[in-house]
């Protein structure tokens, strides 16, 4: 039987539904949770990003701001303006739009963020407070892998959990959220041996790598949930027909497009897996909708609600 396909457009629905509902109910204190997205040059991706973050703000009934600036802004400039935005009691959450220019540093810009209003949940006060089991903001993805979870009654208490992948923004922090939803937790990398092995013991597999069709059926335990972070660009012939051979769908879009979106787990492990998340449509749409979570988050817990 295949794999039950867990509907991350949905779930997000859900969420957006429940925060749009939170944040009519605030608006009665009067309370209006608030978020300034910061763009930083012409990246159209990054434009894309926040347009449409901007856009679900209006929707869900939250106050925006976009802060766009030139590509030549300096960090002191960058920095400045974040200052600003501490202050204002309106701004519940600042997001960053990365990446930033090269001669920006990154690293001091994204620690100036007053931690209350660390969106993200990027700051060291909100991963060591993730870390410690205290209230903060937690990283949007991870906090959408569990929200998908939970949702879709799967449960993380008492499993095996594999993450692969360590990053800070998306390895590190789902593997300590299963943690704390007391699951036995390993986490993977470039240096596991035998990683197929060590992925079969779990019973939930989170695929956070980057690389496309990875995660193969001989790396899942049957029966198995598996989440696919990734998303990939495949634009190369042969690497296409290892993953969509067959696919008329997908066959199309390649054809006039060039190129389709992969993730980070094979198509044959739907032949395998008890459950898992598509690409696109699976943990991509939960990114935006915890970010809205989070700015409500942040208004609550910066006012003592």
């Amino acid at each position: 039987m295949p794999a039950r396909i867990l509907d991350g457009t949905r779930i997000a629905a859900d969420i957006k539904a429940e925060v749009a509902a939170e944040v009519s109910r605030l608006a009665q204190q009067p309370v209006q949770p608030g978020l300034a997205a910061v763009l930083v040059g012409n990246d159209p991706g990054s434009e894309i990003y926040v347009r449409n973050k901007v856009k679900t703000c209006r929707e869900l009934g939250l106050y925006s701001e976009e802060l766009r600036l030139p590509e030549s802004v300096s960090t002191s400039g960058l920095l400045r303006i974040i200052d600003d935005l501490n202050s204002r009691n309106e701004i519940d959450g600042i997001l960053i739009q990365l990446p930033l220019p090269k001669h920006v540093d990154a690293q001091r810009v994204l620690l100036s963020v007053d931690p209350a209003k660390d969106v993200d949940g990027f700051h060291p006060m909100n991963v060591g407070y993730l870390s410690t089991g205290r209230p903060g903001l937690v990283p949007c993805t991870p906090a959408g892998i569990i929200e998908i979870l939970t949702r879709s009654q799967i449960p993380i208490q008492g499993t095996e959990a594999v993450v692969v992948g360590r990053s800070d923004i998306v390895g590190k922090p789902t593997a300590m959220l299963l943690l704390n939803a007391n699951a036995t937790v390993t986490v993977c990398h470039s240096k596991t041996r035998d990683l197929a092995g060590v992925c079969r013991r779990a019973d939930i597999v989170v695929a956070a790598i980057g690389r496309p069709g990875m995660i193969t059926r001989d790396f899942v335990k049957p029966g198995a949930t598996v989440v696919d972070v990734g998303i990939n660009r495949v634009s190369d012939a042969s690497t296409f027909q290892r993953l969509f051979a067959g696919n008329a769908k997908r066959e199309e879009t390649f054809r006039t497009k060039g190129s389709v979106v992969a993730g980070d787990v094979h198509p044959e492990v739907a032949e395998v897996a008890g459950a898992m998340t598509p690409v696109p449509g699976g943990v991509g749409p939960l990114t935006i909708a915890m970010l809205m979570s989070n700015t409500l988050k942040a208004a609550k817990l910066r006012r003592g609600m």
